[in-house]
């Protein structure tokens, strides 16, 4: 099965997602928690969530991927963004609990000046707070670009993390192409390299989605802006092997390309052309 999706607004609720991802020829999707750039969030609806668990098996919806606020910095210096990254999780996970087969991810976090040691340590720290042996839906570390002193630009940084949280089972990671590419992963002429070291270093068993992205910067820029398909430095023709790779085949794929629902479909359909294997 070929699980592809983009990224949906929550607003208007879960089942509304559903419906929407179903018109775009989609088959799982993306949404943040919450406000992105803020912390609100909407009084939680069972009933929806209801509405969605029956209209998600009816329509085949595979895995779907909840994306933690942009505000969420897990290795802040501030104590008080530490107290709210500490909040943000735990009540995310606690809603997503009612939800069937859903991954969060979250960006890591930047450790502003604090020292990559120190910022890894924080965000093992703040996951030990969080996870408990009952948390049902696993929590996804992102790869990132390398802009400032965001943490997780390399594999080793990623696993530092894993290593230091006790209930490590209860995590994976995404991989993002932009972000992996701009980071200085070559997975246009290496791709199979770079999947070698990211078994090698983390384990692909613990690879549970992709975002899939095209780059308007170069190999290497550490920049993080995300191209439509086949308009950016990692074409079409790497994300096919990307979307076809039998390491890579089974996860599900969601785009976070800068489009509207026409562009999403459009893509979504192109993708499906390009798929080759089952």
């Amino acid at each position: 099965m070929f699980w592809i999706g983009c990224h949906l607004s929550a607003a208007k609720g879960y089942l509304a997602m559903g419906k929407e991802a179903v018109n775009l020829g989609a088959n799982t999707f993306q949404f943040f928690t919450r406000n992105p750039r803020g912390g609100s969030v909407k009084p939680l609806d069972l009933d929806d969530m209801a509405a969605y668990r029956d209209f998600a098996a009816k329509h085949n919806i595979g895995t779907i991927v909840a994306h933690a606020p942009y505000t969420l910095n897990a290795c802040a210096a501030d104590e008080n963004l530490q107290r709210f990254a500490l909040h943000v999780m735990r009540e995310d996970l606690e809603r997503l609990s009612f939800l069937p087969d859903v991954v969060y991810n979250f960006h890591p976090g930047s450790h502003v000046k604090q020292g990559e040691a120190v910022g890894i340590q924080k965000i093992a720290d703040l996951l030990n707070q969080v996870l408990q042996p009952d948390t049902k839906t696993p929590v996804l570390l992102e790869t990132m670009a390398g802009k400032g002193t965001e943490i997780g630009r390399e594999f080793a940084q990623l696993r530092a993390i894993l290593d230091k949280v006790e209930l490590s089972d209860k995590m994976g990671v995404c991989m993002d192409t932009c972000h992996v590419f701009d980071a200085g992963y070559d997975i246009v002429s290496h791709l199979e390299e770079v999947l070698q070291e990211f078994d090698t270093v983390i384990g692909l068993e613990r690879l549970k989605a992709i975002h899939l992205n095209d780059s308007k910067n170069a190999l290497g820029s550490h920049k993080d802006r995300h191209a439509c398909l086949d308009a950016g430095e990692i074409g079409i023709e790497a994300l096919s092997q990307i979307i076809n790779h039998p390491k890579l085949c089974h996860l599900p794929f969601v785009l976070e390309t800068p489009n509207d629902a026409a562009g999403y479909a459009k893509e979504i359909a192109w993708l499906k052309e390009l798929r080759k294997v089952e």
